[in-house]
């Protein structure tokens, strides 16, 4: 295994420090505006994991329409960008995955700010928009082909979404939904769920908990391994724990994760006999 890297994380400290250095990019991440909207961290810009980040089909967007979203967030390669909220890995991971070194993230519930004694903001904030082009190259992705290619291989394909989505009883965390593919799990694929890493006020778990739940799970820190989940952020949540702060070396994340592989008509789905 490699290094453990902790530096990417900040607190309510840290950021309060540097609410107005211009170097400094604040994003948060959420399945939906109405907490942003009620209220933010000042200064920070929202991106919507459905309506930014995935097709309406829910396929993730391509490299050129991120590449907007980030040049009109005002980001440029000097930027230190800083993800908070719902989905503050995923956005973590997708600017690292593109080569954007200043990534930070604050970790945990977007009410540690509140409850740093930090206030809330309303204004919709206007960055300049920056000319930034990403680099290109995913090695931290994985597609559905190199899923396809990894069944029957000795790579580790990780679920880390509910016992109820992996065993087919739903399509979306939430339940059933009309028109929603079909339920399952990959074939093969290991159930991690990702509340075994986190405890509930949404941060990790001491890393000799976290060990021990994927030791039990024959999950091996030596082997290829591959995170997914419906959209990625909670692939992207057990990516950062198993790279940061525990030291993996190959992990990537299937970013299309269930919204795609169960959406598809060409790929296998395995559920238990009695679903």
């Amino acid at each position: 295994m490699g290094t453990v890297k902790t530096e990417f994380l900040v607190d309510p400290a840290w950021i309060a420090a540097r609410i107005d250095d211009p170097s400094v990019r604040l994003v948060e991440i959420d399945v939906s505006p109405a907490a942003y909207n009620a209220g933010h961290v000042p200064g920070a810009v929202f991106w919507d994991a459905y309506r930014d980040l995935r097709h309406p089909d829910y396929l993730p967007v391509g490299d050129a329409a991120l590449q907007e979203l980030v040049c009109n967030a005002g980001i440029d390669a000097g930027t230190t960008v800083v993800f908070h909220g719902y989905g503050a890995h995923l956005g973590f991971w997708l600017l690292k995955n593109h080569g954007h070194r200043n990534v930070c993230l604050m970790d945990g519930s977007r009410e540690r700010w509140t409850s740093a004694g930090q206030g809330w903001s309303r204004d919709t904030p206007r960055h300049a928009r920056r000319n930034y082009p990403l680099a290109p190259g995913n090695p931290h992705r994985a597609s559905k082909a190199d899923v396809c290619a990894m069944l029957g291989t000795p790579g580790i394909v990780v679920d880390t979404r509910s016992r109820a989505e992996y065993d087919g009883e739903r399509f979306w965390p939430s339940g059933p939904t009309a028109g929603a593919g079909r339920a399952g799990h990959i074939p093969g694929a290991v159930h991690v769920p990702i509340e075994l890493l986190r405890t509930e006020d949404g941060a990790f778990r001491d890393t000799h908990t976290m060990q021990q739940v994927l030791r039990e799970r024959g999950v091996d820190p030596r082997a290829a391994l591959v995170t997914y989940c419906t959209i990625g952020n909670r692939a992207a949540q057990a990516w950062f724990a198993l790279t940061h702060l525990l030291g993996y070396e190959n992990v990537r994340v299937y970013y299309g994760s269930w919204t795609e592989w169960g959406m598809a008509t060409d790929t296998p789905i395995e559920v238990p006999a009695t679903v």
